[in-house]
Formats: C-alpha cells, structure tokens, sequence
C-alpha cells in the first residue's frame, strides 16, 4: 500500500520536528500551525497524528486520565531516547529530560531489585520553571 504524501501531512510532520524535544498535545499543534499561517480543523489534525503515530513517526502519550494525549515526533526510524517525563502541577506542561543521575537510578533498581523502569511511562510531578518563577514573584 503506498503512503500518500499531503500538505497537511507535511507541514504537521514540519512542526513536530521543529518542536521534537516536546511534547505537544493535538490543540498545541492546531495552535502552532494556525499561528504559522496553516489552520488545520481539529479533525484533520487528530486523523493526521493517527496516520503517523500508525506509521512510528511520531509517538503518542496518555499522562493520566485527566490529561489530553500528547504527541512527539521521533522520526522515521521510530526510535525515541529513554527519558524520565516531568510534569507541571500548575500548567500542565510535560517535559522530558535526559538526566545521568536518572539513568544511574534506573541501573540501580535492575541490578540491585531485579526492576527494568519503563521510562516512557515514567512521570515525576513537580512545577516547572516558569510557573515557579510566577508563584514566587507573587
């Protein structure tokens, strides 16, 4: 079966990987690409992501029953590096970082209690930086 390349393919494709080190829920990428003069219906958008995420170029991830999925571009070999997820308690904003000491803390609870942690599914809640940077000139 051939892959059919479209416009509204493209340029989602276009701001997913200008913004790979995000994560960014469907209403992001609408909002991204109406404010860079390609307005999208929310249809479009979420039958596009479902295409990619289909095809492994872009990874899907649902935080919590509360949260709206949110989507990263990992590129056409579908390979995303392992990385702890951060995320706001005031904005919602889910970050991900690649942390040395996290990793060491991964090894440890292989080795030392027999626990492989799946980090895609690893979130550690907190307020990020702007939102603290709010609270405390409040």
């Amino acid at each position: 079966m051939q892959e059919y390349k479209t416009k509204q393919k493209e340029i989602l494709i276009e701001c997913l990987s200008k913004n790979k080190d995000i994560h960014m829920t469907a209403a992001d990428i609408a909002e991204n690409l109406k404010s860079q003069g390609h307005p999208l219906g929310m249809s479009t958008v979420y039958r596009q992501l479902d295409k990619l995420v289909a095809s492994g170029v872009v990874r899907k991830y649902i935080v919590d029953e509360n949260s709206s999925a949110c989507y990263q571009f990992v590129g056409k070999n579908g390979v995303c590096c392992e990385h702890f997820h951060l995320k706001c308690n005031v904005c919602g904003k889910l970050i991900h970082t690649d942390c040395s000491l996290m990793r060491k803390i991964t090894e440890h609870m292989k080795q030392n209690h027999n626990f492989e942690v799946d980090l895609s599914k690893t979130i550690i809640y907190g307020i990020c930086e702007n939102c603290a940077s709010k609270r405390d000139s409040v």
